[in-house]
């Protein structure tokens, strides 16, 4: 059996001084630079590091959206907020030691728990998180609309 294999390539290019932009086929380029904490002088450009964090957050979200999809459940409201630590690692390095995620997920009444299974299935299979060698801490907190 051959296992599926995807590519996702992206091309960086230096735009002067110390910002550089990021580039995939077709989609808008998305400019960066340095975080004002690594002397970084445009805190109105995402960093990589911000990047680093979306991506751990936006992949627990598009994939909740994708088992909700799968499994029709209703969803009212989505939000991940997402706040990574950098510091000094176990190995030695400077680098991130941990990501934290806090999923909120809204659905109809009596779904509730076929939500939070959902979240929880998310967490295990975010490719993103599942391919870091750090932490991802995840608070999960659903609830159910109110009625009209």
């Amino acid at each position: 059996m051959r296992v599926k294999e995807y590519r996702f390539p992206v091309a960086v290019d230096w735009v002067g001084g110390r910002r550089v932009a990021a580039r995939v086929g077709r989609k808008q380029p998305i400019e960066l630079a340095p975080p004002p904490e690594f002397r970084g002088t445009d805190p109105t450009l995402w960093s990589p590091e911000d990047l680093f964090v979306a991506a751990a957050a936006s992949c627990l979200a598009v994939t909740v959206t994708g088992l909700a999809e799968r499994e029709r459940l209703p969803l009212q409201r989505l939000s991940v907020r997402g706040a990574g630590t950098v510091g000094r690692r176990s190995d030695g390095r400077f680098g991130f030691t941990r990501v934290e995620l806090e999923l909120e997920l809204e659905t109809e009444p009596g779904r509730e728990e076929d939500a939070r299974r959902i979240a929880c299935t998310a967490e295990e299979t975010c490719l993103v998180s599942v391919s870091l060698d750090l932490a991802v801490e995840t608070r999960i907190a659903v609830s159910a609309s109110r009625a009209a």
